[in-house]
C-alpha cells in the first residue's frame, strides 16, 4: 500500500473511531422537518420565481449516482452488493403513489460525521407528513469493521468524493433497512440548528430532568434545569444532545434523545407560526441558504412550502422512530433492527408505492 492510501485509511479509521467513542453533537431532527423551514420561504419574497414553482418529478427508478468500481476495489471490506434500482425488486414506476414524495434528511457535524438520520414522506393527497428517525447505531448488513449506518456517510465522503459520495453510500445502506431509496436528500450542517433557534428568539421546552454534563475534550458544558424553559440556540442544542449526567444523574437512551429532538421540532413549529416571528424570517432563510444542501430545486421547494402553508395543518405532522429489538451490548452497542416492525411502520407511513414493501425486500441482521 502506498503512502497516500495509508494516510487515507488512517483518516477514515480516525473518523470512524470517533463514531464509537465520542458523543458527536446530535444534530436536530428539527431543522429537518425541513418542510417547516421551507414554509418561511413563502414569506421571504420568493414569489418572484413564480414561473418555476411546480411539483417535483420523481427520479427514475434506475437514476442513481453510482460510485466507481475502484471505490470498492481500494477497500474490499466495504464492498456492498447493489441491485441498481431505487425501488424494491419487481416494483415499477407505475406502482408510485400520486403526489407522494420521500426525503433522506441528515445532520452533519464537521462536514463528515452523520449525526442525525431521518426519512420523511410528503403525501399530497392525504395531506400528511411522516418523519421516521433512524438511530445512528443501527446495525446494517454490510461487510466492514464498523457496521453502523452512521459510518456510511463518512466512508463515502472521505474518499475524496465529498458530500455527494457520502450521501450515495448512505442511500445504498438505507435501502437495506427500509426497502427503497428516498427521492431527494436534505443535508444540514450542525451549526444551522442553534442559529435558527436564535433567529426565532428561542424555543419553549419542558425539560424532564436536570441535565448536567461536562466534557472538556469536546468543550461541552451542559447545564439545564428541569422544568419549563425558554432555550436559546446553544441550550436547545445541548437539550437534544444530552445523553448522560454526572453524579448519578439519569442516563437516557438514543430513543429518548430522538423524543427530545421531536419535542424541539414541535417547539420550532410553534415559533414559526407566531405572528411576530415574521420579522425574523429573513434571518432564518439566510441560515437556511448557508447551511442546508439539497438536490431539490428552488421552485420545487417553494411548491412544497406553499402546499404546507395552505393545505396542511400542524396535526398533519407525525414523528416515529424505527423499531428495534435491543442492543448488541459492548463494545459496539449496535441497535438491532426489528424487521417485522419496520415493514409495518414503513407501509403505514413512508412507503411511496401502492404495493406493500415486504420483509424479503429488506436485508436486516436480527442477531449479532
Amino acid at each position: 500500500m502506498n503512502n497516500k492510501n495509508a494516510r487515507y485509511r488512517k483518516t477514515i479509521n480516525q473518523n470512524l473511531y470517533g463514531l464509537i467513542n465520542f458523543d458527536i453533537p446530535l444534530f436536530v431532527k428539527i431543522l429537518l422537518t425541513f418542510m417547516l423551514i421551507l414554509v418561511t420561504m413563502v414569506f421571504s419574497g420568493w414569489a418572484t420565481i413564480r414561473g418555476s414553482i411546480e411539483p417535483p418529478s420523481v427520479p427514475n427508478l434506475d437514476d442513481f449516482a453510482f460510485l466507481p468500481l475502484d471505490y470498492y476495489e481500494e477497500e474490499g471490506e466495504e464492498m456492498f452488493i447493489w441491485d441498481g434500482s431505487r425501488a424494491p425488486a419487481g416494483f415499477t414506476a407505475d406502482d408510485r403513489k400520486e403526489q407522494f414524495y420521500t426525503f433522506l434528511i441528515i445532520g452533519i457535524d464537521d462536514g463528515v460525521n452523520t449525526d442525525t438520520i431521518m426519512v420523511a414522506s410528503f403525501d399530497g393527497i392525504n395531506r400528511e407528513v411522516n418523519i421516521i428517525g433512524i438511530p445512528r447505531d443501527s446495525l446494517v448488513n454490510i461487510t466492514r469493521s464498523i457496521r453502523k449506518i452512521s459510518a456510511a456517510f463518512p466512508l463515502g465522503s472521505l474518499r475524496g468524493r465529498g458530500r455527494e459520495g457520502g450521501i450515495a453510500q448512505l442511500q445504498r445502506e438505507l435501502k437495506t433497512i427500509i426497502g427503497f431509496i428516498p427521492d431527494f436528500y436534505i443535508a444540514v450542517e450542525l451549526d444551522a440548528f442553534p442559529r435558527i433557534i436564535d433567529a426565532l428568539g428561542g424555543v419553549e421546552v419542558y425539560v424532564p430532568m436536570d441535565m448536567r454534563w461536562r466534557d472538556r475534550r469536546q468543550r461541552l458544558n451542559i447545564d439545564i434545569s428541569r422544568g419549563l424553559q425558554r432555550l436559546d440556540g446553544e441550550n436547545a442544542a445541548h437539550f437534544v444532545r444530552f445523553r448522560r449526567g454526572h453524579r448519578g444523574s439519569r442516563t437516557i437512551s438514543d430513543y429518548q434523545r430522538i423524543q427530545n429532538q421531536q419535542t424541539v421540532i414541535r417547539a420550532m413549529l410553534a415559533e414559526l407560526v407566531r405572528p411576530w416571528n415574521i420579522l425574523n424570517i429573513p434571518a432564518v432563510v439566510d441560515v437556511f441558504n448557508r447551511n442546508i444542501h439539497s438536490d431539490i430545486s428552488l421552485g420545487n421547494m417553494v411548491w412544497f412550502a406553499e402546499q404546507l402553508l395552505n393545505e396542511f395543518g400542524t396535526e398533519a405532522f407525525s414523528m416515529h422512530t424505527i423499531p428495534t429489538i435491543g442492543t448488541s451490548g459492548p463494545p459496539m452497542y449496535y441497535e438491532i433492527l426489528d424487521r417485522a416492525g419496520i415493514v409495518q411502520l414503513v407501509n403505514r407511513t413512508i412507503n411511496p408505492y401502492t404495493r406493500n414493501i415486504e420483509a424479503m425486500h429488506l436485508s436486516i441482521i436480527t442477531r449479532y
